[in-house]
């Protein structure tokens, strides 16, 4: 019974905090999702948090995102940013 109870403790510890992902993973899901090098990142602080830096994403790219980002226990954001004339 206690050996269920520390792999459980272990098994949900492991999903409370997710890992940082390496730049060659990123740069990997960047180039299969269609985005430029740069567009996605994993924040070093809130770790669960991956953001997509793309003012004009399509659908098709937010979906590719969200899937990898969920997969691995990460939240997508995505941000667009506009600058004034």
């Amino acid at each position: 019974m206690r050996r269920a109870v520390v792999f459980s403790a272990l098994a949900l510890t492991a999903c409370v905090t997710p890992r940082m992902h390496t730049q060659d993973e990123i740069n990997a899901v960047t180039r299969q999702c269609g985005l430029a090098l740069g567009e996605l990142i994993q924040d070093e602080i809130e770790k669960k948090v991956l953001i997509a830096l793309r003012n004009d994403a399509t659908p098709e790219q937010r979906v590719c995102v969200t899937r990898w980002a969920r997969r691995n226990g990460l939240k997508p954001v995505f941000v667009s940013m506009s600058f004034p004339s």
